[in-house]
């Protein structure tokens, strides 16, 4: 896989992550160990893209 497709990967994962938290937390009962959960694997995926992409 060449760098911009695992870049593009990274953002669709990203934008996912990004939408389930969202929706986690609109229920009025929140999962709070799911949301640190996602939280931290957007924050792994945002390090890894940081690494990759070209300044």
């Amino acid at each position: 896989m060449s760098i911009q497709g695992r870049i593009e990967e990274l953002s669709n994962r990203h934008r996912r992550l990004d939408q389930e938290i969202y929706e986690e937390q609109k229920r009025p009962a929140a999962d709070e160990v799911r949301l640190h959960d996602l939280k931290r694997k957007k924050l792994k995926i945002k390090e890894e893209l940081v690494t990759l992409r070209p300044n």
